[in-house]
């Protein structure tokens, strides 16, 4: 579930909540009920893995490799 951070427009208290994509963006802060803005942060990012799990491209788990296309990402004793 993403973590969203916010910013009061009236204390300029900042806390962070754990939303459902689907959810509607608070609106209101909980020290002085003024209103809330959601800020937009650089967020934690993602990996993306093959199909047993491992980081590294291999032509198992990559499409552009079963392709002869090559593959875009480091192979695993790349990575530190």
């Amino acid at each position: 579930m993403p973590t969203y951070e916010y910013e009061c427009q009236k204390c300029g208290f900042c806390f962070e909540a754990e939303q459902s994509i689907k959810s509607v963006p608070l609106e209101e802060c909980s020290q002085c009920h003024g209103r809330v803005k959601r800020l937009i942060s650089a967020g934690g990012g993602f990996l993306l893995k093959g199909a047993r799990g491992e980081a590294n491209c291999d032509a198992h788990s990559c499409s552009l490799a079963r392709s002869g296309r090559g593959c875009p990402l480091p192979s695993a004793g790349e990575f530190s």
